[in-house]
């Protein structure tokens, strides 16, 4: 079984490998699945800026390239006074696929705050959103 610490440390080993040159802000992601397996993620810049991914969609698109549909945990790891949170688009994605994913945020000197993805982003917009159109 993976202990928070663990997870945490799992993403800010991925942090290492972010591709950060405009903004020079590294973040780690590691996602656990249901079935047991842990997918790492960093965020990857791009010149155009709005084709740049977060860490944490990166880890959630490899999962769910690989089949995942599940996860339990997420952690995110950045150097920060404080723990920061994932963005709003990260938020929409997770909720997509685990609302009640403990999302684990924590910075370079071991503080954390933990919240589910639906505490970050209250009244997402799922598929039911979809299903009631036209009611």
């Amino acid at each position: 079984m993976m202990t928070d610490r663990e997870l945490l440390d799992l993403a800010a080993a991925a942090r290492k490998d972010a591709y950060v040159p405009y903004s020079r802000f590294a973040v780690g992601a590691a996602l656990l699945a249901k079935s047991g397996k842990v997918y790492t993620g960093c965020n990857i810049e791009n010149a155009a800026y709005s084709v740049t991914v977060c860490a944490e969609r990166t880890a959630l698109l490899k999962a769910i390239s690989e089949g995942e549909r599940e996860f339990t945990d997420l952690a995110v790891v950045c150097d920060t006074p404080v723990p920061s949170s994932p963005c709003g688009v990260c938020r929409q994605f997770l909720t997509e696929f685990a609302p009640q994913c403990r999302v684990l945020m924590g910075n370079m000197k071991g503080d954390v705050i933990i919240k589910t993805a639906e505490e970050l982003l209250p009244l997402y917009f799922g598929a039911t959103n979809l299903e009631n159109m036209g009611k």
